[in-house]
């Protein structure tokens, strides 16, 4: 079993639909957590429109990164989703064997009417399970070539 971390600055969006989405695709084939540097609380849109997706999160917390660290969890690959603009911010996580950065947009700074953000916030989803999609697909085909050459095949910046 692959066990993977999502991280980011809040866990109030990107990593919390990537976890949502690695645990619906991966089935048993993940273990899935995220967590976030400075957590706070679910992005109301996020929740909205993972619901169009058939994924709750109306009742998900947020976890801190430090805590998960306290508790001595170990990853085999740590994702970090932060978006460029943040990437200073981006927390790193300890004692991983991998660690990938793929940077998508804020949901929390999208603007606009609310049919807009909405829309902003579904092609940010949309975007994360593409590439949630394509992970799984790597991870099962047991080609371990460098990370990087999977990742720059995917264009994701």
């Amino acid at each position: 079993m692959e066990k993977v971390l999502f991280i980011c600055v809040h866990n109030s969006a990107r990593s919390q639909m990537a976890e949502a989405y690695l645990k619906q695709l991966g089935g048993d084939t993940f273990e899935v957590e995220s967590a976030g540097f400075e957590p706070t609380q679910i992005n109301p849109l996020v929740v909205e429109v993972m619901k169009e997706e058939g994924i709750d999160l109306s009742e998900k917390t947020t976890q801190s990164s430090f805590d998960l660290f306290k508790k001595g969890k170990t990853f085999s690959y740590v994702i970090t989703v932060c978006d460029e603009s943040t990437d200073d911010k981006c927390p790193i996580f300890p004692g991983m064997t991998h660690r990938l950065h793929l940077p998508f947009a804020d949901p929390g700074k999208v603007q606009g009417a609310r049919a807009d953000q909405l829309n902003q916030v579904r092609e940010i989803r949309d975007r994360i399970k593409q590439v949630i999609q394509e992970f799984i697909s790597w991870v099962e085909s047991g080609d371990r070539q460098k990370l990087s050459d999977f990742w720059e095949m995917k264009s994701i910046r």
